[in-house]
């Protein structure tokens, strides 16, 4: 959607049918929704999906999407490295694994980097840009500049860390989330309730640090000193998710998860999780994280 011509590896047959549709429906409800000026026609001749990973030659920037398991992930690495241009660069879609390890299983660690993208990505501002421990940081800020073109609000993060900005976030989250339900506290539809109600009315907006300006330093300060040492600070997989895992369960993927779904559920949550991507970009776009500025600027002139 950017401009950029892309050359996709889908090395599994099945992989190569599903992308090919799952692509061209992602572009025709962006050019129904407005994100794309064109129809999915014109972005298609840009793109070539194939399993040859030879395509990859002439390719300035290649991002691995593969299963979170660095064994897989080194093969990938492997086969991409024999094909790609020296000062090509090499990312990671990586959403839990350091830069720091995985670079270790290339053969030119200073161009790999981190790309951490949302889901969905195309609707979504979201994108972490992660330097590992040989990283060239001038690639990174080569990436955070590109990325704007894409349409992102991105974060650059110089500094490895296993989990990057986001999912240290988010997971600390999750963590009280299975305490508070697991002990008893809260049932899981009340938690979901609790996070929609209050954190996702305003997180859209701002992040941690501006809510507490827009709120009260002070007072969070006050709580957390009561608060902080009550918390979960569990360190092994919650009991409730190795249950869930154990039996198999994907979620809306099997209808099987914290919730169960019929057949019907699991694909009307798919349509209105959606739905709801599209909508919410475009109240997103509203208010970028310059929307004050903006405000500050124009009314001056």
């Amino acid at each position: 959607m950017a401009g950029h011509p892309v050359n996709a590896v889908a090395p599994i047959p099945l992989d190569l049918k599903n992308a090919a549709e799952r692509i061209r429906k992602h572009l025709e409800r962006s050019y129904q929704e407005g994100i794309c000026k064109e129809k999915a026609e014109v972005y298609l001749k840009s793109l070539m999906i194939t399993e040859d990973y030879g395509c990859l030659a002439s390719c300035r920037l290649v991002i691995e999407c593969t299963l979170e398991n660095e064994a897989i992930k080194r093969s990938v690495y492997e086969k991409v490295e024999r094909y790609i241009a020296k000062d090509a660069i090499l990312a990671s879609n990586t959403s839990a694994i350091p830069i720091s390890d995985l670079q270790k299983l290339t053969s030119v660690p200073q161009r790999f980097l981190g790309l951490h993208w949302a889901e969905p990505s195309h609707t979504t501002r979201f994108l972490e840009i992660i330097c590992g421990d040989e990283s060239d940081v001038s690639r990174g800020e080569y990436l955070y500049e590109l990325a704007h073109c894409w349409n992102k609000e991105p974060t650059l993060v110089r500094k490895d860390i296993r989990g990057f900005i986001t999912n240290r976030l988010m997971y600390a989250m999750y963590r009280e989330a299975f305490f508070l339900v697991e002990n008893g506290y809260a049932t899981i539809e009340d938690v979901d309730r609790a996070c929609r109600n209050n954190p996702g009315y305003w997180m859209t907006l701002v992040g941690v640090f501006r809510w507490m300006d827009l709120t009260g330093v002070d007072a969070y300060g006050n709580v957390m000193k009561d608060l902080f040492p009550t918390l979960s600070n569990l360190t092994e997989v919650p009991e409730l998710m190795k249950d869930l895992m154990e039996k198999g369960s994907r979620g809306v993927a099997n209808e099987k998860g914290f919730y169960d779904y019929t057949p019907e559920e699991a694909r009307m949550w798919e349509e209105t999780f959606a739905a709801f991507s599209y909508e919410i970009r475009e109240l997103a776009l509203k208010y970028p994280a310059d929307v004050v500025k903006k405000k500050l600027e124009s009314a001056k002139k």
